[in-house]
């Protein structure tokens, strides 16, 4: 039959045809638009080295004399008259009370060093054997005496400069002379003692201060508050990015707090201290960066 081979050419002509047309329109339905490229996240960072800094430890301190000495009459009797009066400055062997009663050179009480007069019996007084005439006192050498708490002692040691801003607004200069070996067992802390020439004895016995002890020196960042951070793990730190341009954080230590920053511990020496952006990007990823001396 002419029609039916007609027919089925046709159709062996048409399938093919419908089967490219078909397997191109899937093909064609397939391919995907290319994605648009992502953008990296932007940061401001500040080229921060580290410097040497001795950190400070404050504690409060007393100033005592070296010499205190209670002088006792070695007789009994009135005492008739005093070779000084009580804050003046006397020389060794100077004569302190004189006792009515003769008694083998023992009438007279004397000095036994250079030093001032803290307290001397006024004539008329009549004082037994053994009991004082006066107390002297020496304020040269003065020693400052203060306590540091154990969590710190291990930085402490003898000659470290200490500075010492007395409550009358002076400040004096010195250095460590005594570090304790043992702790108070009632406050857990360590007597360190600095001594001081007060040739002149204008600081005077009793006085408080606040002891500035200087530590060893060590590397640290002055930063600002702003860039601290604070991870879910209760550590605070900084992040700085990489020379690969990645993200890192940073724990640190503060080690001194100033009026116009943080010194800090715990970042590389040369660092780029991210100082805007840092809480919107994550550690290890790759941002754009803006050195804050272009802005």
């Amino acid at each position: 039959n002419i029609m039916s081979k007609n027919v089925r050419m046709a159709l062996l002509i048409l399938l093919p045809v419908s089967f490219w047309f078909a397997t191109g329109v899937l093909e064609e339905d397939k391919i995907e638009p290319p994605k648009a490229q992502k953008t990296l996240s932007s940061v401001v960072i500040n080229e921060s080295i580290a410097e040497m800094i001795s950190p400070t430890i404050s504690v409060n301190s007393v100033a005592i004399s070296e010499k205190r000495v209670a002088v006792k009459a070695k007789t009994s009797g009135e005492v008739v008259a005093t070779g000084v009066r009580q804050g003046e400055w006397v020389k060794k062997d100077e004569l302190l009370c004189r006792l009515g009663i003769v008694e083998l050179n023992r009438t007279e009480v004397k000095a036994p060093f250079d030093g001032y007069v803290e307290n001397i019996v006024k004539p008329g007084n009549f004082i037994q054997r053994g009991e004082i005439c006066a107390t002297i006192i020496e304020l040269s050498p003065i020693t400052f005496v203060a306590e540091v708490p154990e969590a710190k002692i291990k930085d402490i040691f003898e000659g470290l400069q200490v500075k010492i801003d007395l409550i009358t607004d002076e400040t004096i200069s010195s250095n460590l002379t005594f570090v304790s070996k043992s702790a108070s067992p009632a406050t857990r802390t360590f007597r360190v003692e600095a001594e001081f020439e007060n040739v002149t004895g204008a600081v005077r016995d009793g006085i408080t201060g606040t002891m500035h002890i200087s530590t060893q020196p060590i590397l640290a960042h002055k930063i600002t508050a702003s860039v601290l951070l604070l991870t879910d793990e209760g550590n605070i730190g900084v992040r700085t990015v990489n020379s690969e341009s990645k993200v890192e954080f940073h724990s640190i230590k503060i080690i001194k707090d100033t009026a116009d920053g943080l010194w800090v511990s715990g970042i590389p020496q040369f660092s780029n201290l991210i100082v805007q952006g840092q809480g919107f990007v994550e550690n290890g990823q790759t941002v754009a960066v803006t050195n804050l001396a272009s802005l």
